[in-house]
């Protein structure tokens, strides 16, 4: 008799996992709450498909498991059935990784970085060749898995909270969480699940895989616990680790990784995203030479800290992708005044407090959105408007000479814009279009 797998979800990994499930002998159904525009092909192939909404009569606990979108809430009705019923739900990357076995591993997640941490890390692995990136950017790796799979492939792989709650067997060569904050609390039953959540990422490693601890982080301290591979111990602060920085230059052990003179990018906390990666290369067979000519030629990501340009001495910066007060702190942190702060959005759940160090730094805030009133108790010089746009204005009419205007919203963006991406494309023109006056 078939086995038989449901598929929750749709969406690109939701489609790719079906047909790679299919490809490998199971009866496939896929339910989406919206049109499958892939409906067609993934019929032709015998898989069943149910769009705009979840039947009743697929409420049924003989599944072998269930495939759920990350982004789909444990808590939802129809999902809860399985839960209730004890049926296994997982995520796609564990089915990728069940069948890609000639797949090699580099794995990041944490609160702050992972995509930065991802994209230094696939470029290494570039030159190396035989790269892919997958999870939260890139493919997802069930379709990389479906078109790849006898290959050898070096993946980097950003993984969220959602798809590492969705794992059994999953085991990557080098893993890091690469620090914790509250985050996704409108997700997540608490803050301690989301923590051990996270931990997840090196739960099935094997002894000789590699797992980057970041000892300057207590919160990561506490949590990586019952570790089953090598710990690898790294800090922006001390030398009596495993990887560290010293007289200009970052070593693991005593092979010095790159000199900090030669990586361009601002802040420490990018410097501890280029250690990271470096390591995570190293681990996966990239040369030393490939290693520091990424580093030598590395932009920031998209959204995060991006320097827009300057006018009339003042600085634009871009930093749509900090949906969270930690991600926020990192940007403050990179300037020493003057900075006039865009920050609001949707409301989370997450205490502000953290921003209230950085007071000093922030001559005005400008708060928008949903939790613009939000900021009032944490800065000194708080404006608050309804938009990103009414932000942007107001801003422009107080800025002088030295000031810096810094979109970093602690926020995620979904109480006016459909992603960080969204909303930082939008920053962008409006900046564009006045530098260009």
């Amino acid at each position: 008799m078939k086995r038989s797998v449901l598929v929750i979800g749709a969406a690109k990994s939701g489609v790719a996992v079906a047909k790679l499930l299919h490809r490998h002998g199971y009866d496939v159904v896929i339910t989406d709450m919206k049109d499958i525009k892939e409906k067609e092909e993934l019929v032709s192939l015998g898989i069943e498909v149910f769009e705009n909404g979840h039947p009743e009569q697929l409420k049924r606990d003989d599944y072998e498991f269930v495939v759920k979108n990350p982004g789909i809430k444990y808590t939802v009705p129809f999902v809860k059935y399985f839960v209730d019923h004890n049926v296994q739900i997982l995520t796609e990357i564990e089915i990728g990784y069940r069948y890609a076995k000639k797949f090699h591993y580099g794995a990041v997640t944490g609160t702050n970085g992972k995509t930065t941490i991802t994209t230094m890390l696939y470029q290494m692995l570039q030159r190396k060749g035989n790269a892919v990136v997958a999870g939260n950017i890139g493919f997802p790796l069930s379709s990389l898995a479906y078109e790849y799979e006898q290959e050898e492939k070096s993946v980097a792989l950003e993984l969220s909270n959602f798809q590492l709650l969705g794992i059994d067997t999953f085991a990557p060569e080098v893993s890091v969480v690469c620090n914790l904050a509250p985050d996704h609390l409108d997700y997540m039953p608490s803050v301690e699940l989301y923590y051990e959540s996270k931990m997840r990422i090196y739960e099935n490693s094997k002894k000789d895989d590699w797992f980057l601890r970041n000892v300057d982080d207590p919160t990561v301290m506490k949590y990586a616990k019952d570790i089953p591979c090598t710990v690898i111990d790294f800090s922006l602060n001390r030398t009596d680790v495993d990887l560290y920085r010293k007289n200009g230059c970052v070593w693991l052990r005593d092979v010095m990784l790159f000199e900090e003179k030669t990586f361009p990018v601002v802040g420490d906390y990018n410097l501890s995203n280029a250690m990271i990666a470096s390591c995570m290369a190293y681990k996966l067979g990239v040369s030393l030479a490939d290693i520091r000519e990424t580093i030598a030629n590395f932009h920031p990501v998209e959204h995060r800290l991006e320097y827009l340009g300057k006018k009339d001495g003042i600085k634009f910066y871009n930093d749509s992708k900090a949906t969270n007060t930690h991600a926020t702190t990192a940007a403050l942190s990179s300037f020493e005044k003057n900075i006039i702060l865009l920050a609001g959005g949707h409301d989370k759940g997450i205490s502000f407090d953290d921003l209230k160090q950085y007071d000093n730094r922030v001559k005005l805030c400008i708060s928008f959105g949903e939790t613009k009133e939000k900021f009032k108790p944490i800065f000194s010089n708080v404006i608050c408007v309804e938009t990103m746009q009414n932000a942007l204005d107001e801003a422009m009419k107080k800025a002088e000479e030295g000031d810096i205007i810094l979109l970093s919203p602690a926020c995620s963006s979904y109480d006016q814009f459909p992603n960080y991406e969204i909303r930082g494309e939008l920053f962008k023109k409006m900046v564009h279009e006045y530098l260009d006056k």
